[in-house]
């Protein structure tokens, strides 16, 4: 039968009575399933009285529907069941698009996600989005409904996956959030200095890292972020300096002042693995040299980097190989 709004649909016996979402054996109910328009009261609509319900409007030919949809079951997922995902395929249910579109959703632009709360819409966006935009999305939906916000450790992970993704502002916004929650969350802190240098605003880093609490100046995470801060001023006289600094070392491969100068560039400029490689060279030729400076400086470079950063983890993996061949 057609979707009436407001009208309770027959029993569809495919799908769990009651607006219950099915529970996989031995886990917690999964909070993603499709909807149709002969279920879409129930799912959505009665079922957006005890918790915000998004629902997904896409097609099969839609290619912006096939990026998003990934990104908002993920998220939706990690919101430990907050909040639920309702994917209606709008070919397929063209009563019910016609029907919401004369009720004023634009539905004649998707991918389209539309929050229901109180049986009402509270809030929607057009378009594919990045995860963390999803994420922030659904933390506003969340805070309207009185459901609190997404997890200290979601947005932790989401304004990594900015920094790695080039979006240093996204990613300050994020951990900057992490810190109303979670005012000693040493990740956030040492995050947001980092993302912070990324935005060229030094200043604002050093600020943050001074600010962090006492308790947790010593953490990993904040010695790390004042190690990246440091080495990148270091880095910049000699950044200035390279093409000299190279002149240098093709005229004397055995100059490692010079190749320990060159590494503060590459780094500044974020060529990692070309850093670690002076340094590296330096330390298979002369262990010693300059009191074992060139080994001191790779742990500084590990330091700033992370300690399970990939870039780390291979260039660890070759100084070991030097020091215990």
């Amino acid at each position: 039968m057609d979707y009436i709004i407001g009208q309770t649909p027959r029993h569809d016996s495919s799908r769990p009575a009651g607006g219950a979402v099915a529970t996989p054996p031995g886990g917690r109910p999964d909070p993603v399933m499709d909807g149709t328009q002969n279920t879409f009261m129930r799912d959505v609509v009665e079922a957006s009285r005890d918790m915000p319900v998004l629902v997904d409007f896409w097609a099969p030919w839609c290619n912006p529907c096939k990026q998003l949809t990934p990104v908002l079951e993920k998220v939706v997922r990690a919101a430990g069941g907050r909040v639920r995902l309702v994917k209606v395929d709008v070919e397929a249910n063209r009563a019910l698009a016609q029907q919401l579109t004369q009720i004023g959703l634009p539905l004649q632009s998707i991918p389209l996600v539309a929050a229901f709360w109180q049986g009402q819409i509270l809030d929607l966006f057009q378009g594919a989005k990045p995860e963390s935009e999803v994420r922030r999305f659904i933390e506003n939906v969340l805070k309207s409904a009185g459901g609190g916000t997404l997890p200290a450790a979601d947005l932790i992970n989401a304004a990594r996956a900015d920094m790695e993704e080039g979006r240093a502002e996204a990613a300050a916004a994020l951990f900057s959030q992490v810190l109303e929650i979670e005012p000693e969350n040493p990740a956030a802190w040492g995050g947001l200095a980092r993302a912070l240098i990324e935005m060229g605003d030094e200043e604002g880093a050093e600020t943050a890292l001074n600010d962090a609490p006492a308790a947790i100046a010593e953490h990993a995470e904040i010695t790390g972020a004042r190690a990246a801060l440091e080495l990148k001023r270091e880095g910049r006289k000699a950044a200035e300096e390279a093409e000299e600094i190279r002149a240098r070392i093709a005229a004397n491969p055995k100059d490692y002042a010079a190749r320990f100068e060159l590494s503060a560039a590459l780094n500044a400029a974020g060529k990692r693995a070309e850093a670690a490689d002076e340094l590296l060279t330096i330390m298979k030729e002369d262990r010693q040299w300059n009191d074992d400076a060139a080994r001191k400086q790779l742990i500084r470079l590990f330091e700033a980097w992370g300690q399970t950063d990939p870039d780390t983890l291979v260039a660890r993996r070759r100084m070991s190989s030097l020091l215990f061949s």
